[in-house]
């Protein structure tokens, strides 16, 4: 991040740049800085927004050659193509030599680094990966905007509102905005302020569930998906979490069996080491062989839904209750 801050700082653009990895909100915040510094705030003329896996590959390349109106450059804002996954080979030549008064800004989730247009970008430009932020910096940030809202949070609050938010900064931040507004004028912000203000993202409800099924508690367990179901959540998501959750504990456990610690764990599956801790925690209290099971039968539970044998909602409260 620090290559693109001093980018925009001194007005020194690269031709091109690409910002991949999974923290959305960094991704739509650079994007954003990118797009006030290079073009200014009303130069409508030399900037264009594509977006999507059919953008016209052809058209892109046709406008990149015409020439800016009355400005130094003309800028090309392509989101979430999926071309660094397949079909960027015509881009990627392209890129090798282009207009030298286009630059291009792609802003993508997704990427395969051994693509062509992966590496035409890395070599003619700039790659800024946005991943999921560690729980000091998040705390940092998190502090770092209630202080300029006049209040003040202790460390165990925030470690609260974090498991509440989970690490997703875009989360966090609709989750303080309404965590500021429910404060008022008041300095402190306390765990009952987050208890009566931060939801629970369905994650964490499924990370309970699971908990409950740990420690032999069916009532618990289906009591948290009739939570889901009353929230609207459709059967067949909550059987995807499930699934999710069952496959990243058996991941969690071989991980810890083999002797990394918590931030090697976190790296591995993509989360920070606080939540990892949380995981190792819970991946500890089933059998390897359990695990593996509970994986299976997610499985077949899909398939006797997608056959027609049972319902979604019945074959997932019948998953809940057999995995006990």
């Amino acid at each position: 991040m620090q290559r693109i801050n001093n980018d925009i700082k001194q007005g020194d653009f690269k031709q091109i740049y690409l910002l991949c990895g999974e923290e959305r909100y960094l991704k739509r915040q650079y994007t954003e800085r990118l797009r006030k510094a290079m073009c200014g705030g009303d130069d409508n003329m030399n900037i264009h927004f594509y977006e999507g896996k059919d953008v016209p590959v052809g058209e892109i390349i046709d406008l990149a050659e015409t020439l800016p109106f009355l400005a130094p450059r003309r800028t090309i804002f392509i989101s979430n193509s999926g071309l660094f996954k397949s079909g960027g080979e015509k881009m990627a030549q392209y890129l090798t030599s282009p207009n030298e008064t286009t630059f291009f800004v792609f802003t993508e989730s997704d990427v395969d680094k051994r693509s062509k247009l992966y590496k035409t970008v890395q070599n003619n430009g700039s790659v800024i990966e946005f991943n999921v932020q560690d729980e000091n910096t998040l705390k940092r940030w998190i502090a770092g905007i209630l202080t300029k809202e006049g209040k003040k949070i202790t460390e165990s609050t925030v470690q609260l509102f974090l498991t509440k938010t989970g690490s997703d900064m875009e989360n966090i931040q609709m989750e303080l905005e309404k965590l500021i507004c429910y404060c008022m004028d008041r300095e402190i912000v306390t765990d009952e302020d987050v208890e009566a203000i931060c939801t629970n993202r369905i994650a964490n409800r499924i990370f309970d569930m699971i908990n409950a099924i740990a420690n032999g508690q069916p009532r618990q367990a289906l009591d948290l998906y009739y939570d889901l179901l009353a929230l609207k959540e459709p059967p067949m998501r909550i059987l995807f979490l499930i699934a999710r959750q069952c496959n990243m504990l058996l991941q969690v456990k071989e991980l810890k069996t083999r002797g990394f610690d918590n931030k090697t764990i976190g790296s591995q599956i993509g989360v920070p080491p606080f939540i990892a801790g949380k995981y190792v925690t819970q991946a500890s209290r089933f059998k390897t062989a359990e695990l593996k099971a509970a994986v299976r039968q997610c499985v077949e539970a899909e398939e006797a839904v997608k056959t027609g044998r049972m319902n979604d909602m019945l074959s997932v409260e019948l998953l809940i209750v057999s995995v006990l």
